[in-house]
């Protein structure tokens, strides 16, 4: 039988049966370091431990350390641990390959905050207060909704900011937006629902996931006032009412409150992304959609745009009715945020620096759009309300194709998106989806420099 053993301090694995005697654990130790599961310069066990470890005499370890030194593989030193000595023969990897698309120098893709600008210190103090307040009990296994404290601190943020109608009870926290949308998708399926609508355009990657989860996916128009609400005839939609993606307009009021009346009326649900709902610029905020209908409305929000996409915070507020098909759906998905990050989150809204952050962040991206503005040429068309994170630049009718602006930017390593690609009809306009927040604050003049003279490339 072949022992695995592990001495005081180190825990190693080797293969050796006792009866091959000395001769066995010298060629046991040498394929270990041949097979690279004892790394060069790593210390190995002490003679005395590991003689202790495997039942054997100290002097066997000792004389077997002597006899693999003598060869090259272990290096001794009076006084000092027995290192390993050579590589070996280490398995080889295969090459890592370059990104397919390296990072842009240049960053002005949509959809994508200032990672610079994280609130690291303000996160750290949030983390370490919910180490120190937090009992034990809510590191296990957590509720498929979420940590209470922070659907608590979320159900009066949400009531208090965006307007919502909130009960801790009926929130969830999710693994990021494309999860929330999943599970979402999900538990309409279960429920009957097979056809979702989305605004046309809006994000491929979210209708994509939609529709992994069984409805069929339709689009609706969208014009200078948002969705067209009379054109709606499924049991489901996804809009972005407060700035649409991508076109930047937001849903005209009597179009709110049509959209809350045909939902009341039809029984349909409505997902309501509000993906960037605190950053308004012109005015107060507008509220959320949701507390025109709170049972028929599914309010849906992300710390992805206010702090960072890699804290894979998202949560939905539902209706009563779909509480526990969520639910279900979050057990069947097996996938949750850390609960860390979303107790660090309370603490941070708890203690007011989230507020503080995303003011800061506000009055900075308001800056950087009104300057990307005046520096844009008079030949392109700005969309959009002045809000969010990126805005809509139409080209000219009879000039350069979108796929020409995009080369353009390319070449002088301009990260930025099309609008053709969000499109669900065929020979629709294009244009370039201008993200002005991806870039640090220190590159973004040089950024806006590079987009302009791409334009004035191709435009007269």
């Amino acid at each position: 039988m072949t022992d695995s053993w592990s001495s005081s301090g180190l825990d190693v694995h080797l293969g050796w049966q006792p009866s091959s005697g000395r001769t066995g654990l010298a060629a046991a130790i040498r394929a270990a370091i041949r097979d690279g599961r004892w790394q060069p310069g790593a210390a190995v066990p002490s003679t005395r431990a590991l003689a202790h470890d495997l039942g054997v005499a100290r002097g066997t370890v000792t004389r077997v350390y002597a006899d693999l030194a003598a060869e090259g593989y272990l290096r001794t030193a009076q006084g000092a641990p027995t290192r390993v000595a050579t590589a070996g023969s280490l398995p080889q990897s295969a090459p890592r390959q370059a990104p397919r698309d390296p990072a842009p120098r240049w960053d002005l893709r949509p959809g994508r905050p200032d990672l610079t600008a994280f609130p690291r210190q303000a996160w750290l103090t949030a983390t370490r207060r919910a180490l120190l307040r937090t009992p034990a009990a809510a590191f296990g296994y957590e509720s498929e909704l979420g940590a209470p404290e922070l659907r608590d601190t979320l159900a009066g943020y949400l009531a208090r900011a965006r307007g919502v109608v909130a009960d801790p009870a009926r929130i969830v926290i999710c693994h990021g937006f494309s999860h929330a949308i999943a599970v979402l998708s999900r538990a309409l399926s279960g429920l009957g629902v097979g056809e979702m609508a989305f605004e046309n355009p809006s994000l491929d990657l979210y209708r994509s996931i939609a529709a992994a989860q069984g409805p069929r996916i339709v689009g609706v128009d969208v014009d200078a006032h948002g969705i067209d609400v009379s054109a709606l005839d499924s049991p489901a939609v996804v809009v972005t009412p407060a700035h649409q993606y991508p076109t930047g307009v937001t849903l005209a009021p009597p179009r709110r409150a049509a959209l809350a009346r045909w939902a009341g009326d039809s029984g349909a649900f409505v997902l309501e992304d509000d993906y960037d709902g605190e950053f308004r610029f012109d005015r107060q905020q507008v509220g959320a959609l949701q507390a025109l209908a709170p049972e028929r409305v599914v309010y849906a929000g992300t710390a992805s745009k206010t702090l960072a996409p890699a804290l894979r915070l998202a949560w939905l507020v539902l209706p009563r009715s779909l509480v526990e098909p969520v639910r279900a759906a979050m057990a069947d998905s097996g996938s949750r945020p850390a609960v860390l990050n979303q107790l660090a989150l309370a603490e941070l809204i708890d203690s007011g620096a989230y507020d503080r952050h995303v003011r800061r962040s506000r009055a900075e991206y308001r800056s950087r759009r009104t300057r990307l503005l005046a520096a844009l040429p008079d030949s392109v068309r700005p969309h959009g309300i002045a809000a969010g994170l990126h805005l809509l630049v139409m080209l000219p009718p009879d000039g350069p194709s979108e796929a020409t602006a995009l080369a353009a930017c390319r070449r002088r390593s301009i990260g930025i998106e099309g609008l053709s690609g969000h499109w669900m009809t065929p020979n629709a306009p294009g244009g370039l989806i201008v993200g002005y927040a991806a870039t640090p604050k220190h590159a973004f003049t040089g950024a806006t420099r590079n987009l302009v003279e791409a334009l004035a490339e191709i435009t007269p």
